[in-house]
């Protein structure tokens, strides 16, 4: 529960301010033994410096015979806080017990000094450093002790200053770690709002770019691309809604009245036939309207129920003209191949081709049937990344005022009454295309002719996206 109620924010300062916390203790631990080791490491060489004069102030005196376990106090100025300076013989038996006891020193201490020639020793307030001589072919050790001050003192300040510098360090790191994870969240609660604002009334909306943001940019992008498709999603269904009711209500209502009339009154034979032909034919047209229908919801933005195979759109579509003539002898189409690239890899495309097929197919027998049977050429292109294929017409053409209307299921332009057809070759077209991640572009003027132009990308640049 607690889990749940802990934001990312508050997670992210928290975490700002424990490895700042960590950071501030590993430097101040670091300083501060630094600091201790370098005082022990000077204080022991000032106490061998002075271990070095006594030796050679002791060598200097012509008489040194000094008896076994005779310890020499030397007192001196007192160079060192407290210093003490001892001076004896070397017992010949290497026993230092009498001598431990009376300088209250471990005798380990001087074993380590015969041993090593040069030992040192602390007992937490006193250091001690011993080093061992000749004199008249007998051996002696000269030991310095004094009290390191700035151990017993200093370091107590050092030790509260490095507190109260880890304090006030802990305090402004809880600042900062405030100040930055609030700076870091500002933008993505920023979008959060925003987001919220927006629903199915107002998808017209969009988030803004972050300045100096790249991260965010990209989610945004992606987040607006995301709503465009949405809008569009929303847009089509609309539309689709209001033409359905109104295209599936014309054959509806003519089955009705020819149905009602058939029934008012007695009719001859012939009269029923008319009348159940009439019948027939409009429920025929209603089948291809609801076929068309679940042609282009199948067709929709989904492309994954698809099987996707590499597809040569060169014989893609010698196929598709092939099959037009066939259909209809009048079809006219000329295929330009004068910008067809030298490897024909670059037009091989990822998709399905049977969908391919029927895209273009409808394309192409539009610009057929709306020329009235004119020339209709087909060009084909490639470049590096895409396949391009452009059907251009001579034909009647969209009126200008029409041309945002065109992607709409079941709509016709105003000046295709004389021509047959459902309304539905071109938002087919376009949601096929969608699906392969391609591009459909109508320009048109009235009586004039239409260009359509359709690109792919090609296989070997989707492949690169992917693997990116």
């Amino acid at each position: 529960m607690f889990n749940k109620v802990i934001t990312n924010q508050t997670k992210t300062m928290v975490l700002l301010m424990l490895v700042f916390t960590a950071i501030i203790l590993l430097f101040s631990g670091l300083v501060y033994f630094s600091i201790v080791n370098f005082s022990h490491q000077r204080f022991y060489e000032l106490l061998k410096i002075r271990t070095t004069t006594i030796i050679q102030v002791e060598k200097s005196k012509d008489n040194l015979d000094l008896p076994e376990n005779y310890i020499l106090n030397g007192l001196n100025d007192e160079e060192l806080p407290m210093e003490r300076d001892y001076v004896f013989a070397v017992p010949a038996d290497s026993n230092f017990n009498k001598i431990s006891q009376e300088i209250h020193i471990p005798s380990s201490f001087f074993r380590n000094i015969v041993k090593k020639g040069e030992a040192n020793y602390n007992d937490k307030e006193f250091y001690y450093i011993g080093q061992t001589f000749r004199h008249d072919d007998k051996s002696y050790i000269a030991i310095a002790s004094a009290k390191n001050h700035y151990v017993v003192y200093y370091l107590g300040f050092l030790k509260r200053t490095l507190i109260t510098c880890i304090v006030l360090s802990l305090f402004f790191s809880m600042i900062f770690s405030f100040y930055l994870s609030k700076t870091l969240f500002k933008p993505i609660l920023k979008i959060t709002g925003k987001v919220k604002e927006i629903s199915s009334e107002n998808l017209h909306l969009r988030l803004e770019p972050q300045p100096d943001n790249k991260e965010l940019n990209e989610l945004v992008d992606t987040f607006n691309d995301m709503l465009n498709r949405i809008e569009t999603s929303f847009e089509t269904q609309n539309h689709l809604i209001g033409n359905v009711s109104h295209e599936l209500r014309t054959p509806l209502t003519s089955i009705m009245g020819e149905a009602d009339v058939a029934l008012s009154i007695s009719r001859t034979n012939t009269e029923y036939k008319e009348t159940l032909g009439i019948i027939l034919d409009e429920a025929e047209k209603l089948d291809k309207k609801i076929n068309a229908l679940l042609m282009i919801a199948q067709t929709g933005f989904d492309g994954k129920i698809q099987k996707m195979d590499k597809v040569r759109i060169d014989q893609l579509l010698w196929d598709v003209i092939e099959t037009l003539r066939r259909i209809d002898s009048r079809n006219n189409i000329f295929l330009d191949i004068s910008m067809l690239p030298d490897n024909p890899k670059k037009l091989k495309v990822q998709g399905n081709e049977q969908l391919l097929h029927l895209a273009v197919t409808n394309i192409i027998q539009n610009g057929c049937k709306y020329s009235n049977f004119q020339q209709v050429k087909v060009s084909l292109g490639a470049t590096d990344t895409d396949v391009y294929i452009i059907v251009k017409d001579n034909g009647i053409g969209i009126p200008q005022e029409e041309m945002n209307k065109i992607y709409d299921p079941f709509f016709r332009a105003s000046n295709t009454k004389n021509y047959e057809g459902y309304g539905i070759g071109l938002p087919l077209a376009r949601n096929i295309v969608r699906m392969h991640h391609g591009e459909l572009i109508v320009s048109s003027s009235e009586n004039q002719g239409t260009t359509v132009q359709l690109r792919f990308p090609n296989f070997y640049s989707t492949l690169h996206e992917r693997e990116i």
